[in-house]
């Protein structure tokens, strides 16, 4: 099983911003503490890949997830999914015991 993927929606997504900024196709996902339900994600396009970073591909486009946070995610999907509500990039978290309606906070 990989340790976490990106969708074919989310890579889209990311390749899109990321071309309107000048940046390189490479979202950066971590995990602080906070949130309504403990913990929280946090997205932003990376500059660069470090080494203690662990990284997925897909269509061109680069997910990267620090050691730290990938203990709290490993296993997890990253959709980007557009409703009446708005439209975010979404984690699916098997390691999450419980979640928030928001769905960017989550506990173990």
């Amino acid at each position: 099983m990989a340790d976490i993927i990106l969708t074919p929606n989310a890579a889209k997504r990311v390749a899109a911003i990321a071309a309107k900024q000048g940046k390189p196709a490479m979202l950066r996902l971590s995990v602080e503490g906070g949130g309504c339900s403990g913990f929280q994600y946090r997205f932003g396009l990376a500059e660069s890949i470090e080494a203690d970073d662990v990284m997925a591909e897909e269509s061109g486009v680069k997910l990267v997830v620090d050691s730290v946070s990938l203990d709290l995610v490993r296993g997890s999907a990253v959709d980007f999914v557009e409703s009446l509500g708005g439209s975010a990039f979404q984690v699916t978290n098997p390691n999450a015991a419980s979640g928030c309606g928001c769905g960017s906070s989550f506990s173990v």
